[in-house]
């Protein structure tokens, strides 16, 4: 019998689930932005540490209008419009500073969104 071995994952304090389905964004919007996150992560100093973030890409949220849509957990934030300049605002006011950007918040679910 094949022993199943058990994954590891590193520590990380939010996760982003990012839609990357056709529905969401055009001309693939969303997978340019989730290609993009390496290097903006490591520029504001979430690629490892407390602020550590991990990323995934979600075929659909049914929630298909104002793409990219993405969900930070867990905080429960879903954002729209996740643009480029959008989410520098949101690694930067969110993911660093703790406090959601309010304007591009399309829902708040289940979560502690405060530090």
């Amino acid at each position: 019998m094949t022993e199943v071995i058990k994954p590891k994952i590193g520590e990380y304090k939010r996760h982003l689930l990012i839609c990357t389905g056709p529905r969401c964004a055009q001309d693939g919007a969303a997978q340019a932005l989730f290609d993009s996150l390496g290097d903006k992560f490591k520029a504001a100093g979430l690629n490892d540490g407390a602020l550590r973030v991990k990323r995934s890409r979600v075929s659909c949220f049914a929630a298909c209008k104002g793409g990219p849509v993405m969900c930070v957990q867990p905080d429960g934030t879903w954002y729209y419009n996740v643009t480029p300049d959008n989410m520098d605002r949101i690694i930067e006011q969110h993911l660093v500073a703790g406090q959601p950007v309010a304007d591009l918040v399309f829902h708040q679910g289940p979560g502690d969104c405060h530090e």
